[in-house]
């Protein structure tokens, strides 16, 4: 039989209990609620497997945790092709802003000769919205110059010759594949003017052309000498519509050709 003694020592070590979880109950109840909102947070938080890659900072960043990079369901399988560059032709006036180069007994010079002509093809040329800008000799421009094509335009000497010191002649660039803008310049200044090709008097400065260091490799380029200021001269001055054409649709030939 218990004694009095143990049913009160019983008592009151129940009531001590009860009373500590009284006084603990709201402490356990904040860190049950404190756990369940952190987990919470984290779940909300940390990306799904499936439509997400993990990407590790670089260590010298002094970053040490990783980080997250939205990454697409699967690869881009098709691009579409990029666009051509804009259209821009080049004109250079042959010795415009340098010097006159050759000059006749009347005053004519060649540099008149060729402005006059440059600024016709650039005019038939932006008549066809094709942006076209005409170029001085030795233009700061032409350094680095990227375009569709560039054409340097000259005459011959003013001097007589002989009976046979007539036609033109064209050299292309040998640092980029310029054949088909010569060919269609070609045939289409032979075709308008009637002139004969004079491949004979094709010079090492044409080959050698000082425009062609200058531009960007892939520009094609040319010079043409538009024919001789002796026996031409009536055609490259009373009537330089004709040769200033036939550079045009020469040009136009070229790009129709490349596309």
């Amino acid at each position: 039989m218990n004694s009095q003694y143990d049913d009160n020592t019983w008592e009151s070590s129940s009531a001590s209990w009860l009373a500590f979880i009284g006084r603990m109950l709201p402490f356990l109840v904040f860190l049950i609620l404190a756990g369940a909102g952190m987990y919470a947070i984290f779940l909300f938080f940390s990306p799904s497997s499936s439509d997400v890659g993990v990407v590790e900072a670089v260590r010298s960043s002094g970053l040490s945790a990783p980080f997250y990079k939205a990454a697409p369901p699967k690869p881009v399988s098709q691009r579409l092709a990029q666009s051509p560059g804009p259209i821009r032709i080049g004109i250079i006036s042959g010795h415009r802003g340098n010097d006159s180069g050759a000059v006749c007994d009347d005053g004519l010079t060649e540099a008149e000769v060729n402005f006059d002509i440059a600024e016709k093809v650039a005019e038939n040329l932006r008549l066809r919205n094709i942006r076209t800008v005409i170029l001085d000799e030795f233009d700061s421009q032409l350094d680095g110059f990227s375009g569709t094509a560039l054409v340097s335009i000259h005459a011959d000497s003013c001097e007589y010759v002989n009976d046979v010191a007539t036609g033109f002649k064209v050299a292309g660039s040998a640092f980029t594949d310029s054949s088909l803008l010569s060919s269609c310049i070609e045939d289409a200044y032979r075709t308008a003017t009637q002139l004969p090709y004079h491949a004979g008097t094709v010079t090492a400065d044409m080959l050698d052309y000082h425009a062609f260091y200058d531009i960007v490799q892939g520009t094609p380029a040319i010079i043409i000498e538009t024919g001789f200021m002796n026996l031409d001269r009536e055609l490259l001055t009373d009537q330089s519509d004709i040769p200033s054409n036939a550079i045009a649709d020469g040009i136009l030939c070229f790009m129709n050709a490349s596309r």
